[in-house]
């Protein structure tokens, strides 16, 4: 055999390997990657008049250690039916139905008796053995159909961050996202029905490398950890009870990098039986669409930026009288108590009021303004779920002195829970902003992943500021804060209260009141900031010390031990 032969051949057979291998590939991609797909499609063709494939994109929890927990699925549920065209004895059957399925008894036969009509829904059902007790029932015009279904295992759990799945008559009765990352991430979670009805050897041929790496279809890896967001949502549904608060919520974050371990707030729903709520306001997300006079966890940002522009120290002293009169306005202590010459650590220690009017007037209305506009308060955070609202700061443009002097306390201007979490962190991690975040990575069914990188924005305070104001706040907790009585022998935890007073609507002020407290720890090199609020506790709360504090040092313990955290105070020293 000649040699330019024995080259065609091998030639042609290289070409029949490539074709091979391409085929191969293609039929694993079809049949592991994409199986569920046409396995549903399947089943949906042959069991239900109906064309709609329901198929959406998975939604998971991450533990710890990186193991996966489902958050959002697909569920199979039954749809019980009748045929009027084939139903000979609609008594006879409804006989036989009524004990296993509840269904009244007019409806039934309504329905069991429309001429023409093929198919007519009588209910849904989703244990297998009761499915399995009516298929051997075998009454001609009954039958079970197949229908995919959203479904929450953990239910409640982190309800606000996943959302619901909803019909719209505004977008022709199509399912989608309606809140939390089912809606903001809704063009990577949702399936084109119609997308799976394809000729099978025209995808066998198709461009398998643009599929495997297209993210536009995938699945959700949320930074939300199971254990603590449980936790967390114990915690909230805790003070709830005892304080019989309008709204509780509370939100746990890495200050360094704006991961999100846990974000929950109450009332709270099912998203597996939203229909059943009175109101839509309960879908509402608290932390990230509402906005509220936050009180004295802004007291810190105040004197980080006296001290960050070098009109203050620590050791800085002032004559506190109790108050201080502006526009002919007096402004009190929460107390009404004078301390006469103290320094700025008594001001954080004991939440003088006065103290941070004190330091607004050393930095005077431009750089207090500057300050407080490069923590970032008044603008969106960029978080990655729906409605985000920035903060109500116009106090900070007003030509009265004392709009500014209650800015610097917490009252006046309106911040987001989560405006007001990323400037706080913004002391926690050395003085940078950083972008908070809800979803840490989206993976496609080939495995290939894109992650959410921290996203830095910009310094706003020197790192020597944010070492110093944590000094201040840790000392504020170890001996300010119910008299040291939550201090913690191994760790450091820098932490701040606030009780704000809520507007009337009348343009002025209550008798309601919002209770918050921030605090981050280990201090020095923090790996959680935890930030708690009530709207308008009752049963007694007077200062969030009071209905807090405990709650928060649990919380805080939690966290430390969980996540087996080293200490970081020498024992010995504190003996």
């Amino acid at each position: 055999m000649k040699l330019g032969s024995i080259n065609r051949i091998y030639f042609l057979l290289a070409l029949v390997l490539m074709y091979v291998v391409i085929l191969v590939a293609r039929l694993f991609y079809l049949q592991v990657i994409q199986g569920e797909e046409f396995t549903k499609m399947a089943d949906r063709q042959y069991v239900k008049p109906v064309a709609d494939v329901f198929s959406r994109g998975s939604i998971y929890f991450q533990e710890k250690d990186g193991n996966l927990i489902s958050a959002a699925t697909i569920k199979t549920n039954y749809i019980l039916a009748v045929n009027p065209n084939i139903i000979t004895e609609p008594e006879f059957a409804y006989a036989l139905i009524s004990p296993l399925v509840t269904v009244p008894h007019d409806d039934f036969i309504a329905k069991a008796v429309k001429l023409n009509d093929p198919y007519e829904p009588i209910a849904k059902i989703d244990n297998d053995e009761l499915v399995q007790k009516i298929r051997d029932l075998k009454i001609p015009g009954v039958n079970l159909y197949k229908e995919n279904i959203r479904f929450y295992p953990a239910d409640r759990l982190a309800s606000h961050v996943l959302g619901i799945v909803a019909q719209s008559k505004d977008e022709g009765n199509k399912f989608a996202g309606r809140y939390g990352v089912e809606r903001s991430y809704e063009d990577i979670l949702k399936r084109s029905a119609s997308s799976l009805y394809v000729n099978f050897f025209a995808e066998i041929f198709s461009n398998l490398s643009q599929k495997s790496t297209d993210l536009s279809a995938g699945d959700l890896i949320l930074t939300i950890e199971p254990n603590v967001e449980n936790f967390l949502s114990k915690t909230i549904s805790d003070l709830d009870a005892r304080w019989d608060a309008d709204l509780s919520a509370g939100i746990v974050i890495d200050p360094t990098s704006g991961k999100i371990f846990a974000m929950s707030s109450l009332p709270d729903f099912s998203p597996n039986n939203f229909r059943t709520e009175k109101s839509v306001a309960v879908f509402r997300n608290s932390i990230v669409e509402d906005v509220f006079e936050m009180g004295s966890i802004v007291k810190p940002l105040t004197l980080s930026a006296g001290i960050d522009a070098g009109v203050i120290t620590p050791k800085t002293k002032y004559n506190d009288k109790g108050f201080v009169i502006l526009n002919g306005k007096r402004i009190e202590n929460h107390d009404g108590k004078r301390m006469g010459e103290v320094d700025m650590q008594a001001v954080i220690d004991n939440s003088l009021n006065t103290g941070a009017v004190y330091v607004m007037e050393k930095l005077g209305r431009d750089k207090f303004r500057t300050y407080m506009k490069k923590f970032g308060l008044g603008e969106k955070t960029g978080i990655d779920l729906p409605n985000e609202t920035g903060g109500l700061i116009t106090n900070l443009d007003s030509k009265y002195e004392i709009d500014y002097a209650t800015s610097a306390f917490g009252q006046g201007m309106a911040l987001s829970p989560i405006g007001a979490t990323r400037a706080l962190g913004a002391i926690a991690n050395g003085g940078i902003l950083i972008r908070p975040y809800i979803v840490d990575r989206i993976v496609n069914k080939a495995g290939i992943s894109k992650e959410t990188l921290p996203s830095v924005k910009k310094r706003v305070i020197r790192a020597s500021t944010s070492e110093q104001m944590t000094d201040m706040l840790v000392h504020a907790f170890d001996y300010g804060l119910v008299g040291g009585k939550y201090k913690l022998k191994q760790y450091s935890i820098a932490a701040k209260t606030g009780t704000a007073q809520i507007p009337d609507g009348k343009g002025g002020y209550g008798d309601k009141t919002l209770h918050s407290f921030f605090g981050y720890f280990p201090a020095y090199s923090p790996k959680f900031l935890v930030l708690l609020y009530m709207v308008n506790p009752k049963n007694g709360a007077t200062f969030s010390s009071d209905t807090m504090s405990g709650p928060f040092t649990n919380l805080a313990k939690f966290l430390l031990n969980y996540y087996e955290v080293p200490p970081d105070r020498n024992l010995i020293n504190l003996q």
